[in-house]
C-alpha cells in the first residue's frame, strides 16, 4: 500500500509556477552571504559584469579569471547559482532538481575534461521507460521505441536489426517531402508507433498536433533497431557525486577575482551596475531588447507538480520505490501529464535518501507561461529571431552567450562548450574560429 501526502491540491497551472514543489527546505549546498547584499560593497568597475549565474556566465567568469586574470561581476534575479542545473536537499532527505531532472551525456572531450576539473562523477547510464496502454492495459517498455517495445505492445515477433527494420518498413509511409510532424513522424515510426508513443505525447508538450507542427519538429523522432535501451549514446554518461549545484560552487566560490550578487535583476538595476569592459548576457534575447517594441520570441515552459509516497519495501516489482525507472513517461492522452520522475533511483543521493522508506515524485506538465524551456519552433519565430539577432550584432561592448541568448535549446554539455568557444573568440579579439557543430539538444524528453 502507498501513503500519500501532498502539498497543495493544484487544479491549473496559474501564475505561481512553483505551487506545486515544496521548496521550504533547500539543503546541501554552500553559499558566501555576501551574495544577498544587493549593490551593496561593489567596486565601481569590473571586467565583466555577467548576467546570469548558470553554466555559460560560470564559464566566462571562471575562464575570465584563470586564463586572463579578468575581474568579474555576476548577478542574477534567481537567489541561487546554477541556473536550470541547480538542485538542493530537500526536506526529507532526497536530491532534487528545481527546474526538471538533468543528466550529464557528452561526446565532447573538451567539456568532458573541463566538468571533471569542479567534481567527481558516477557513472550512470539513463534509462526512459513509457507506460503505453494500445487497448489492452498499460504496459512498461523502452523508449526509445526499440525491439522489445514493439514486441510487448504489439506481439511484432522481431528477433534482430533485420527483423525491426522489416517490421518498420512495412509500416512507414513513404513521403520525401513531410508538410508537418505527422507526416514527418509517419516516415519514421510507421502508424502503430506513431498512435501509441508520439502523437499525444506531442500535443501534451507543445499542446499542437504533430499536424499542426513544422515537420522539423519530428523529423528526428528516435526509433531503434536495436536492443540498446539507454536513451544516450554518448561515451560519457555520469552524475556529479555531490550534485549539479556543486560545480558551480567550486568554479566560482573560492576565487578572489569573481564576486556574485543573487537577487539583483538586470533591467530593474541595469542603470546603477558598476561600469564594466564587456557586458556577457546569458538571458532571453528578445527580453535584452523590449523596449524596441518587437513581439516576444515563444517559449514552452514546465510545472512539476510533488508527491511524497512511501511504497511498500517488500512487494511488487520495485520494492521500496514508487515506479521502476528514474523516469517513467506517459505518451497517452489519458493522463495530463508528460512523465513523472522519481529522484529516488538517482545512484548519487545521500546513504540516507537510498535507505529511506519514503520516496518524492514529480509529475510534469507542459505549459506556455513561466520560465522559458523550450523554443517553439515555427517560421515566425525563427524569422524574428533574426531580427534579434541583427540587433545584437550592432550591439558594442555586449556579448550574447548561451541557449536563451541564441534562442536554442542545449544540453547541458552543449552549453557548457558553447561557452567555452565563445570565451575563446572573446580572448582571441573576436577572431572567430570555426565553432563546433553542436547538432540538436534532445529537447523536451
Amino acid at each position: 500500500a502507498s501513503r500519500t501526502r501532498r502539498r497543495g491540491e493544484m487544479t491549473t497551472h496559474g501564475a505561481d509556477e512553483w505551487a506545486g514543489m515544496d521548496l521550504s527546505v533547500r539543503r546541501g549546498n554552500d553559499h558566501d552571504p555576501a551574495w544577498f547584499k544587493g549593490l551593496a560593497g561593489l567596486e565601481d568597475h569590473y571586467d565583466m559584469v555577467i548576467i546570469g549565474a548558470g553554466i555559460s556566465g560560470c564559464v566566462f567568469a571562471e575562464r575570465g579569471s584563470k586564463e586572463l586574470g579578468l575581474k568579474s561581476l555576476i548577478i542574477d534575479k534567481r537567489d541561487h547559482i546554477g541556473g536550470n542545473c541547480y538542485d538542493f536537499i530537500n526536506k526529507h532527505g532526497f536530491r532534487v532538481s528545481q527546474y526538471g531532472v538533468h543528466l550529464f551525456h557528452t561526446k565532447f572531450d573538451r567539456v568532458w575534461k573541463y566538468v571533471n576539473e569542479f567534481s567527481e562523477w558516477m557513472d550512470y547510464e539513463h534509462r526512459v521507460k513509457g507506460k503505453v496502454d494500445v487497448g489492452d492495459g498499460y504496459k512498461v517498455v523502452p523508449i526509445p521505441p526499440s525491439q522489445e517495445t514493439v514486441n510487448t505492445l504489439f506481439n511484432a515477433g522481431v528477433h534482430s536489426e533485420a527483423d525491426m527494420e522489416a517490421w518498420l518498413d512495412a509500416r512507414r509511409s513513404a513521403n520525401d517531402n513531410p508538410q508537418n510532424g505527422e507526416e514527418s513522424a509517419l516516415t519514421r515510426a510507421g502508424s502503430e508507433l506513431y498512435e501509441a508513443i508520439f502523437k499525444y505525447y506531442t500535443k501534451k508538450q507543445w499542446d499542437k498536433f504533430p499536424e499542426e507542427l513544422d515537420a522539423s519538429v519530428l523529423a528526428r523522432i528516435p526509433v531503434r533497431t536495436n536492443t540498446d535501451d539507454r536513451y544516450f549514446t554518448d561515451p560519457h554518461q555520469a552524475l556529479p557525486k555531490d550534485g549539479y549545484t556543486r560545480i558551480f560552487e567550486n568554479m566560482i566560490m573560492a576565487d578572489p577575482n569573481i564576486t556574485v550578487r543573487l537577487n539583483v535583476d538586470f533591467f530593474e538595476l541595469r542603470d546603477k551596475l558598476p561600469k564594466s569592459g564587456l557586458t556577457v548576457f546569458t538571458g532571453p534575447i528578445d527580453a535584452y531588447y523590449a523596449s524596441q517594441g518587437l513581439p516576444k520570441l515563444e517559449y514552452r515552459s514546465l510545472r512539476f507538480f510533488e508527491e511524497y509516497h512511501e511504497p511498500d519495501a517488500e512487494g511488487g516489482d520495485h520494492p521500496g520505490f514508487y515506479q521502476p525507472c528514474l523516469q517513467l513517461n506517459y505518451p497517452g492522452p489519458e493522463v495530463d501529464f508528460t512523465r513523472i520522475v522519481e529522484y529516488k533511483h538517482k545512484p548519487n543521493q545521500p546513504k540516507a535518501a537510498r535507505e529511506s522508506k519514503g520516496t518524492v515524485i514529480f509529475k510534469e506538465y507542459s505549459c506556455d507561461h513561466g520560465e522559458p524551456y523550450y523554443p517553439v519552433p515555427n517560421p515566425a519565430n525563427h524569422e524574428l529571431f533574426v531580427r534579434y539577432q541583427e540587433l545584437a550584432a550592432k550591439e558594442t561592448g555586449v556579448c550574447f552567450v548561451g541557449r536563451l541568448a541564441s534562442y536554442k535549446y542545449f544540453n547541458m554539455d552543449q552549453a557548457f562548450l558553447n561557452a567555452l568557444e565563445m570565451f575563446d573568440e572573446m580572448k582571441a579579439g573576436g577572431r572567430v574560429e570555426a565553432r563546433t557543430e553542436l547538432g540538436e539538444g534532445d529537447g523536451p524528453k
